[in-house]
């Protein structure tokens, strides 16, 4: 007979590579529930407060601090420890005025501390867009959640006003766009993917596409210090203008 429904368990061993657990001191690990990230690009809200924040010993203590409503994710309570935090996710514990934001490394991902100010927005990158009924377009963004906008009033009334691989400015919790940062050349930009994932600088180059799709187009990042990556369109998020509108590491300082 075939398995029902989800596998509720997961070994330490085949867990993400980039979770910060001991492999072999314990055989189980908390399984990330289903939700807004896949298992190879998320975090258990568990991991983050035992293994990471180290504000709980142990997982008993991290699921009632969670379980108390003293753990918001993008400006709302999450209640169960197996929520998954992924790129870009807003992390606050207003008790201990900590706040955190979700980005990429050459590990994988890793919790970038704050301002409460900062902790007030989110980036959101435009993934896929569709119309539906009464004039409207839904908006794919690239943590799971969609958004419904109303299709721009030009000559073509399938034009929308937000660009694919398009940055979103959002406030939190009510999710009202406040900008939107195009990926284009002179912007800045974070590396999401990829060996030169978690690299960061102005996008200098973007490759003209005809004969393939544009999420696999080279794109060339250069950073502060004049070194230049290339990658894909697929991993390019971008972060700002000419500056960038979040806080980031120093890139030595991220291990």
């Amino acid at each position: 007979m075939g398995k029902k429904g989800k596998v509720g368990r997961l070994k330490r061993n085949p867990a993400p590579r980039f979770w910060p657990i001991h492999r072999k001191e314990a055989v189980w690990i908390v399984r990330p529930s289903a939700g807004p990230h896949s298992l190879e690009k998320c975090l258990p809200l568990s991991i983050v407060l035992r293994d990471i924040l180290k504000v709980a010993e142990t997982r008993k203590e991290a699921k009632k601090i969670i379980a108390e409503g003293n753990v918001y994710v993008d400006g709302k309570v999450r209640l169960k420890d197996d929520f998954p935090v992924g790129l870009m996710d807003i992390i606050s514990m207003p008790d201990l005025n900590q706040f955190y934001r979700i980005l990429p490394s050459h590990k994988g991902l890793f919790l970038n501390p704050i301002s409460k100010e900062e902790a007030s927005f989110k980036l959101l990158r435009v993934e896929d867009k569709s119309l539906v009924k009464n004039g409207k377009s839904q908006i794919a963004f690239h943590d799971g959640t969609t958004m419904l906008e109303k299709a721009e009033a030009t000559v073509n009334p399938s034009e929308v006003v937000y660009e694919t691989f398009a940055t979103l400015k959002v406030e939190l919790p009510e999710k009202q766009v406040l900008d939107q940062l195009k990926t284009r050349k002179g912007n800045m930009a974070l590396i999401t993917g990829g060996k030169n994932i978690g690299k960061q600088g102005k996008i200098v180059e973007i490759e003209k596409t005809e004969a393939k799709k544009r999420r696999n187009a080279l794109v060339v990042v250069e950073d502060e210090k004049g070194n230049r990556y290339q990658t894909i369109l697929d991993f390019v998020f971008s972060i700002g203008g000419a500056k960038s509108i979040i806080s980031l590491p120093e890139v030595d300082s991220v291990v």
